[in-house]
């Protein structure tokens, strides 16, 4: 079994070539809506549904926005590297973001949970996740709406709350500040420092569970360019 502060650290770990620095003791930040460890734990326990959990701990474990989730492409699962490749983020940008061995499993069952499989797209649109176009930015708000109801959080939880978590999260595990700027895409390390007062040493102390499942090594093929392209199965 894996928690997701094993996985953290295992984010941190791969950026930073396994060098730590002691948690950073800052004072909180009222305009940031930051939940715990624990929090973040029990809101993905409580999605309602698989494709919810999944959406849910996508956000967390890679800090993406929810746009730029939204437009994941099968394509962009990386498995050799473990990176998820996340194409035309805020400003036309691309960036690399880490695929954890946690995330992959979760992606893999989500991939098997498929009625039908999309050619393109990692999370499918429509009723059934069916769909030729991908889920629209409304469906991981609805996932966080429903899953903070059913857990009794009381914060207003939106998709932005987990890329804020997951930053502040990385620098209470001893993370840098330009690391984390790298991982969120922005431009300006300003856009990065507000994290510094979101983030307390309160991170290492709350853990979850997670499933582990039997790893299945499964190639999809990129019909564009004929390129294996390891990923889900």
């Amino acid at each position: 079994m894996e928690d997701f502060t094993e996985l953290m650290q295992r984010l941190l770990e791969i950026q930073s070539g396994g060098r730590q620095r002691s948690p950073q003791r800052i004072e909180e930040d009222e305009r940031l809506t930051i939940l715990s460890q624990e929090e973040v734990a029990q809101l993905i326990d409580a999605a309602p549904t698989a494709f919810y959990r999944t959406v849910l701990m996508t956000l967390y474990a890679t800090g993406v926005r929810n746009a730029e989730l939204t437009r994941l492409k099968i394509s962009d699962v990386d498995s050799q590297r473990m990176v998820l490749h996340v194409q035309g983020g805020k400003g036309g940008q691309d960036r690399d973001v880490m695929l954890s061995p946690v995330l992959l499993e979760e992606l893999r069952a989500h991939w098997r949970r498929l009625r039908k499989k999309s050619s393109v797209w990692l999370f499918p649109g429509n009723r059934w996740h069916s769909g030729d176009q991908p889920m629209d930015t409304k469906t991981p708000r609805h996932a966080c709406q429903y899953a903070a109801h059913r857990a009794g959080i009381k914060k207003k939880v939106y998709p932005h709350v987990l890329r804020h978590c997951f930053a502040t999260h990385l620098l209470e595990a001893g993370a840098d500040l330009h690391t984390i700027q790298i991982l969120l895409g922005h431009h300006d390390l300003k856009e990065t420092a507000i994290y510094r007062h979101g983030a307390t040493a309160r991170g290492r102390t709350t853990s979850r569970r997670v499933d582990q499942k039997d790893e299945k090594d499964s190639t999809f093929v990129d019909r564009k360019s004929s390129q294996h392209v390891y990923g889900l199965g």
